[in-house]
């Protein structure tokens, strides 16, 4: 089975209960996330042999953050160790007209302030078939930037196919930094995952007769906008999720996919909400293991679709389901009747 490495931070995370706010908390519950760990734990779960390289602090909560990857079976040999301190992010989580509300604590972490010393890619990339990063990572720091492009050029070189979502976060860097960088990252970049509002803070690439916030979609103009990308940036590949948000709790979610050659658009699920958070990086682990399990396009951008639809009614950043599970939602009527 192909080995698939992915590169990022993976962060402490700590949240009221259900739908409290932080304001009113007494207590907040302590688990792990982070998109790039999250696709890794997702392909885990798939049944691919995938590798989550990371900076870690050597330290209990290092360990016990260790611990949440090899819980799943991912492999964390390449796990670098050492530094001040673990990322850490606060979720709150939205409901009806309320938006969820994400705080970080990520500055100076040990993975932020790692350096090229520790992590071998050659050694890393050995025997390895695909390679995901995240516009995330590179935001974090210079040494972060400058490590991300060092392991991108390294995958290319040695003949892995390299996705990347483009993940765009304002709270840490701005739309001009973001196109700067992620502008010379895209060069080694085979499949581009973003969503609408990626596309318009990264790339300056704007949908057209469309409004996220009123739930207003146009496919064809997201077909526009992915041929616009594919020409402009040299991708073989591009993926965008489309979301109408009704409310926090209520969603329309759904999404297309150039291959290159032909734009194919998935069937749209009616989501009712539990966590919202994740639901991006579920779409992406389930196309990167349906292409590289040699799913036709049609049938991996369904197979990504249905995960990240399932993400939405899973607690925590990662998304507890099965290859069995997704399937189960692409061939059903989507209702979730119990299964006896």
């Amino acid at each position: 089975m192909a080995k698939i490495v992915c590169f990022g931070e993976l962060m402490l995370r700590l949240a009221p209960e259900g739908f409290e706010r932080f304001v009113q908390a007494k207590k907040l519950n302590v688990e792990f996330g982070g998109a790039e760990a999250n696709v890794a734990i997702s392909l885990a779960n798939y049944g691919e042999d995938c590798a989550f390289v990371t900076k870690l602090p050597q330290n209990q909560l290092g360990q016990a953050a260790l611990n949440s990857l090899r819980r799943y079976g991912v492999d964390v040999s390449f796990v670098a160790r050492g530094g001040e301190r673990l990322g850490i992010y606060f979720l709150e989580k939205g409901a009806a007209q309320r938006s969820s509300l994400c705080i970080y604590d990520r500055a100076h972490s040990s993975f932020a302030e790692s350096s090229p010393n520790d992590f071998v890619w050659k050694k890393i990339f050995d025997g390895a078939k695909w390679f995901h990063v995240t516009g995330v990572t590179p935001a974090l720091s210079k040494n972060c930037e400058l490590l991300t492009l060092e392991s991108c050029r390294e995958a290319k070189r040695l003949g892995l196919k390299i996705s990347c979502d483009l993940n765009y976060r304002s709270k840490l860097w701005s739309k001009q930094k973001a196109k700067k960088v992620m502008t010379e990252i895209s060069k080694y970049v085979d499949l581009c995952i973003a969503n609408e509002d990626d596309m318009k803070n990264v790339f300056g690439i704007e949908t057209k007769r469309t409004d996220t916030d009123s739930g207003i979609i146009d496919v064809e103009a997201y077909k526009k906008t992915i041929l616009v990308a594919a020409e402009k940036y040299g991708f073989s590949q591009i993926a965008l999720t489309l979301r109408k948000s009704i409310s926090a709790s209520e969603n329309n979610w759904s999404a297309i996919f150039f291959d290159g050659k032909e734009i194919f658009q998935s069937r749209e699920y009616k989501i009712d909400v539990v966590e919202r958070v994740g639901s991006g990086d579920a779409f992406a682990a389930g196309l990167i293991f349906a292409l590289s399990e040699g799913f036709g396009a049609q049938d991996a951008l369904e197979f990504a679709t249905a995960a990240g639809c399932l993400k939405h009614s899973v607690e925590g950043d990662f998304n507890m389901v099965s290859a069995e599970d997704v399937e189960r939602l692409v061939h059903s009527s989507g209702t979730g009747r119990v299964i006896r």
